[in-house]
Protein backbone atom coordinates (compact mmCIF):
# COMPACT_ATOMS: atom_id res chain seq x y z
CA UNK A 1 0.00 0.00 0.00
CA UNK A 2 1.46 3.33 -0.67
CA UNK A 3 1.41 5.69 2.15
CA UNK A 4 0.32 9.26 1.59
CA UNK A 5 2.30 12.13 1.06
CA UNK A 6 3.60 14.05 3.92
CA UNK A 7 2.09 11.68 6.54
CA UNK A 8 3.17 9.54 9.43
CA UNK A 9 -0.11 7.91 11.20
CA UNK A 10 1.87 5.71 13.12
CA UNK A 11 4.87 8.17 14.37
CA UNK A 12 7.43 6.20 12.66
CA UNK A 13 9.42 9.61 12.77
CA UNK A 14 9.18 9.59 16.76
CA UNK A 15 11.13 6.38 17.07
CA UNK A 16 13.92 7.58 14.38
CA UNK A 17 17.01 8.57 16.15
CA UNK A 18 19.30 8.74 13.23
CA UNK A 19 18.42 10.21 10.35
CA UNK A 20 21.00 9.02 6.85
CA UNK A 21 20.37 11.49 4.39
CA UNK A 22 21.04 11.43 0.71
CA UNK A 23 21.98 14.61 -0.50
CA UNK A 24 22.11 15.29 -4.04
CA UNK A 25 18.40 15.77 -5.03
CA UNK A 26 17.46 15.41 -1.05
CA UNK A 27 19.20 18.17 0.96
CA UNK A 28 20.37 20.07 -2.28
CA UNK A 29 20.55 20.65 -5.90
CA UNK A 30 23.82 21.54 -6.96
CA UNK A 31 25.01 24.41 -4.85
CA UNK A 32 21.05 25.48 -3.97
CA UNK A 33 19.82 23.99 -0.55
CA UNK A 34 16.45 22.89 -1.25
CA UNK A 35 13.75 24.74 0.49
CA UNK A 36 14.08 24.01 4.04
CA UNK A 37 16.63 21.38 3.82
CA UNK A 38 18.27 23.45 6.35
CA UNK A 39 15.06 23.96 8.87
CA UNK A 40 14.57 20.04 8.78
CA UNK A 41 18.50 19.70 10.14
CA UNK A 42 18.35 22.43 12.79
CA UNK A 43 15.04 20.02 13.89
CA UNK A 44 17.04 17.25 14.04
CA UNK A 45 18.88 18.39 16.14
CA UNK A 46 16.76 20.03 18.51
CA UNK A 47 14.95 16.82 18.80
CA UNK A 48 18.03 15.12 20.21
CA UNK A 49 18.24 13.10 17.09
CA UNK A 50 21.73 12.96 15.01
CA UNK A 51 22.12 13.08 11.08
CA UNK A 52 24.41 11.90 8.53
CA UNK A 53 25.03 12.55 5.00
CA UNK A 54 24.78 9.03 2.99
CA UNK A 55 26.19 9.62 -0.60
CA UNK A 56 26.56 7.25 -3.27
CA UNK A 57 28.36 10.55 -5.37
CA UNK A 58 31.93 8.79 -5.59
CA UNK A 59 33.29 11.66 -7.56
CA UNK A 60 34.37 13.98 -4.24
CA UNK A 61 35.84 12.66 -1.18
CA UNK A 62 34.40 13.90 2.59
CA UNK A 63 36.33 16.52 2.61
CA UNK A 64 35.21 18.05 -0.56
CA UNK A 65 32.00 17.61 0.77
CA UNK A 66 33.18 19.31 4.00
CA UNK A 67 34.31 22.80 2.08
CA UNK A 68 30.79 22.22 -0.09
CA UNK A 69 28.65 22.01 2.39
CA UNK A 70 30.71 24.87 4.69
CA UNK A 71 30.79 27.14 1.35
CA UNK A 72 26.42 27.15 1.71
CA UNK A 73 26.63 28.05 5.65
CA UNK A 74 26.60 24.61 7.25
CA UNK A 75 29.47 24.10 9.22
CA UNK A 76 30.03 20.48 9.68
CA UNK A 77 33.31 17.93 10.19
CA UNK A 78 33.87 14.37 7.92
CA UNK A 79 32.22 12.28 10.64
CA UNK A 80 29.20 13.39 8.89
CA UNK A 81 29.94 12.10 5.91
CA UNK A 82 29.56 8.40 4.54
CA UNK A 83 30.61 8.27 0.74
CA UNK A 84 30.08 5.05 -1.55
CA UNK A 85 33.96 5.87 -2.28
CA UNK A 86 34.77 4.97 1.58
CA UNK A 87 32.66 2.01 1.57
CA UNK A 88 34.42 0.59 -1.21
CA UNK A 89 37.93 1.17 0.39
CA UNK A 90 36.59 -0.92 3.15
CA UNK A 91 34.83 -3.46 1.03
CA UNK A 92 38.38 -4.12 -1.28
CA UNK A 93 40.08 -4.31 2.29
CA UNK A 94 38.53 -7.40 3.69
CA UNK A 95 38.15 -8.96 0.30
CA UNK A 96 40.68 -8.12 -2.24
CA UNK A 97 43.56 -6.97 0.70
CA UNK A 98 46.64 -5.69 -1.09
CA UNK A 99 45.57 -6.25 -4.73
CA UNK A 100 46.59 -3.77 -7.30
CA UNK A 101 43.36 -1.96 -8.87
CA UNK A 102 43.02 -0.20 -11.62
CA UNK A 103 40.37 2.79 -10.57
CA UNK A 104 38.13 4.57 -12.81
CA UNK A 105 37.96 8.10 -10.81
CA UNK A 106 37.88 11.54 -10.15
CA UNK A 107 41.79 12.37 -8.85
CA UNK A 108 39.90 13.24 -5.26
CA UNK A 109 38.58 9.70 -5.33
CA UNK A 110 42.25 8.47 -6.51
CA UNK A 111 44.04 9.92 -3.19
CA UNK A 112 41.48 8.62 -1.04
CA UNK A 113 42.40 5.72 -2.06
CA UNK A 114 45.80 6.12 -2.02
CA UNK A 115 45.73 7.28 1.22
CA UNK A 116 43.52 4.51 2.36
CA UNK A 117 46.70 2.35 1.42
CA UNK A 118 45.33 0.97 -1.59
CA UNK A 119 47.23 0.17 -4.37
CA UNK A 120 46.89 2.08 -7.88
CA UNK A 121 47.97 0.35 -11.13
CA UNK A 122 47.15 0.82 -14.33
CA UNK A 123 49.19 -0.93 -15.91
CA UNK A 124 49.13 -4.57 -14.40
CA UNK A 125 45.68 -4.56 -12.25
CA UNK A 126 44.09 -7.59 -10.59
CA UNK A 127 41.12 -5.99 -9.67
CA UNK A 128 38.85 -2.85 -11.79
CA UNK A 129 36.90 -0.14 -9.62
CA UNK A 130 34.70 1.92 -11.10
CA UNK A 131 33.04 4.72 -9.84
CA UNK A 132 31.36 7.92 -10.95
CA UNK A 133 34.24 9.76 -12.98
CA UNK A 134 33.73 13.12 -14.31
CA UNK A 135 37.05 12.91 -15.63
CA UNK A 136 35.75 10.48 -18.23
CA UNK A 137 38.02 10.20 -21.42
CA UNK A 138 37.10 7.88 -24.42
CA UNK A 139 41.02 6.77 -23.71
CA UNK A 140 40.06 5.51 -20.25
CA UNK A 141 37.09 3.86 -21.41
CA UNK A 142 38.99 2.33 -24.27
CA UNK A 143 41.33 0.74 -20.89
CA UNK A 144 38.03 0.24 -18.59
CA UNK A 145 36.50 -1.97 -21.17
CA UNK A 146 39.60 -4.01 -22.06
CA UNK A 147 40.19 -4.85 -18.27
CA UNK A 148 36.59 -5.95 -17.72
CA UNK A 149 36.77 -8.20 -20.90
CA UNK A 150 39.73 -9.50 -19.91
CA UNK A 151 37.59 -11.20 -17.08
CA UNK A 152 39.30 -9.04 -14.11
CA UNK A 153 37.23 -8.62 -10.96
CA UNK A 154 34.93 -6.06 -11.64
CA UNK A 155 33.49 -3.46 -8.65
CA UNK A 156 31.76 -0.37 -8.74
CA UNK A 157 30.94 2.22 -6.12
CA UNK A 158 27.28 2.71 -6.49
CA UNK A 159 24.80 1.93 -9.18
CA UNK A 160 22.75 5.44 -10.25
CA UNK A 161 22.18 6.46 -13.41
CA UNK A 162 21.96 9.70 -12.98
CA UNK A 163 23.10 13.08 -11.16
CA UNK A 164 20.79 15.46 -10.20
CA UNK A 165 21.63 18.97 -10.83
CA UNK A 166 20.56 22.33 -11.02
CA UNK A 167 20.15 22.11 -14.08
CA UNK A 168 18.77 18.99 -14.59
CA UNK A 169 20.43 15.38 -15.01
CA UNK A 170 24.23 14.54 -15.86
CA UNK A 171 25.13 10.91 -16.68
CA UNK A 172 26.48 8.91 -13.43
CA UNK A 173 28.02 5.64 -12.49
CA UNK A 174 25.20 3.37 -13.72
CA UNK A 175 25.24 5.31 -17.09
CA UNK A 176 29.03 3.96 -17.57
CA UNK A 177 28.53 1.09 -16.35
CA UNK A 178 26.12 0.08 -19.60
CA UNK A 179 28.65 1.85 -21.69
CA UNK A 180 31.07 -1.18 -20.44
CA UNK A 181 28.30 -3.72 -20.43
CA UNK A 182 28.07 -2.58 -24.73
CA UNK A 183 31.49 -3.25 -25.18
CA UNK A 184 32.57 -5.81 -23.07
CA UNK A 185 29.42 -7.69 -22.16
CA UNK A 186 29.74 -7.45 -18.36
CA UNK A 187 27.92 -5.74 -15.70
CA UNK A 188 29.81 -5.21 -12.20
CA UNK A 189 30.25 -8.64 -10.20
CA UNK A 190 29.69 -6.15 -7.15
CA UNK A 191 28.28 -2.68 -6.49
CA UNK A 192 29.08 -1.23 -3.11
CA UNK A 193 27.01 1.55 -2.89
CA UNK A 194 23.02 2.14 -1.90
CA UNK A 195 21.14 -0.18 -2.57
CA UNK A 196 23.14 -2.71 -1.48
CA UNK A 197 24.01 -3.96 2.13
CA UNK A 198 27.76 -3.12 1.86
CA UNK A 199 27.50 0.51 2.66
CA UNK A 200 24.37 0.43 4.95
CA UNK A 201 26.47 -2.04 6.89
CA UNK A 202 29.31 0.74 6.97
CA UNK A 203 27.11 3.35 7.65
CA UNK A 204 25.68 1.56 11.21
CA UNK A 205 29.18 0.62 12.12
CA UNK A 206 30.84 3.94 11.49
CA UNK A 207 27.33 5.89 12.78
CA UNK A 208 27.35 3.51 16.23
CA UNK A 209 23.64 3.28 15.45
CA UNK A 210 21.48 0.41 15.31
CA UNK A 211 19.11 -0.24 11.74
CA UNK A 212 16.05 0.02 13.77
CA UNK A 213 16.54 3.16 15.19
CA UNK A 214 17.40 4.99 11.92
CA UNK A 215 16.41 6.10 8.66
CA UNK A 216 17.46 6.45 4.81
CA UNK A 217 16.41 9.16 3.50
CA UNK A 218 16.51 10.80 -0.22
CA UNK A 219 15.24 10.63 -3.81
CA UNK A 220 15.12 7.80 -5.50
CA UNK A 221 13.37 4.65 -5.37
CA UNK A 222 16.11 2.21 -6.81
CA UNK A 223 19.25 2.89 -4.37
CA UNK A 224 17.95 5.59 -1.14
CA UNK A 225 14.53 4.00 -0.56
CA UNK A 226 15.48 0.31 -1.03
CA UNK A 227 18.64 0.65 0.92
CA UNK A 228 16.28 1.06 3.62
CA UNK A 229 13.90 -1.52 2.94
CA UNK A 230 15.98 -4.07 2.29
CA UNK A 231 18.08 -3.84 4.87
CA UNK A 232 16.03 -3.43 7.95
CA UNK A 233 16.15 0.70 7.60
CA UNK A 234 13.08 2.80 7.56
CA UNK A 235 12.98 3.65 3.67
CA UNK A 236 11.94 7.18 3.15
CA UNK A 237 11.05 8.74 -0.19
CA UNK A 238 11.62 12.48 -0.64
CA UNK A 239 9.38 13.89 -4.03
CA UNK A 240 12.46 16.68 -4.16
CA UNK A 241 14.79 14.65 -6.62
CA UNK A 242 14.58 12.57 -9.07
CA UNK A 243 11.65 10.04 -7.78
CA UNK A 244 7.83 11.07 -8.33
CA UNK A 245 4.84 9.75 -7.16
CA UNK A 246 4.25 8.04 -10.87
CA UNK A 247 7.81 5.75 -10.23
CA UNK A 248 6.28 5.27 -6.70
CA UNK A 249 2.95 3.75 -8.68
CA UNK A 250 4.86 1.12 -10.55
CA UNK A 251 8.12 0.53 -8.14
CA UNK A 252 8.11 -2.83 -6.56
CA UNK A 253 10.07 -1.21 -3.87
CA UNK A 254 7.54 1.02 -1.56
CA UNK A 255 9.27 3.39 1.10
CA UNK A 256 7.94 3.31 4.66
CA UNK A 257 7.16 6.85 4.10
CA UNK A 258 6.64 9.45 1.58
CA UNK A 259 7.27 13.17 1.86
CA UNK A 260 7.58 16.03 -0.41
CA UNK A 261 10.67 17.51 0.67
CA UNK A 262 12.69 16.77 4.20
CA UNK A 263 11.19 20.03 5.80
CA UNK A 264 7.10 18.38 5.75
CA UNK A 265 9.36 16.18 7.97
CA UNK A 266 9.82 18.16 10.57
CA UNK A 267 6.69 18.63 12.52
CA UNK A 268 6.38 14.33 13.20
CA UNK A 269 9.94 14.71 14.88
Amino acid sequence: MIPEIDRDEQSILKKINCFALDMDGTIYLGNRWIDGARDFLEAVEKAGKQYVFLTNNSSKNPQAYVEKLGRMGLDVDTSKIVTSGQATIAYLKKEFQGRKVYLLGNELLRKEFLQEGICLDEEMPEVVVVGFDTTLTYAKMCRVCDLVREGLPYISTHPDYNCPTETGFIPDAGAIHAFIYASAFRYPDHIVGKPNGDIMDYLAARAGVSKEETAMVGDRLYTDVAAGVNNGYTGILVLSGEAGMKDVETSEILPHLIFASVREMIPFL
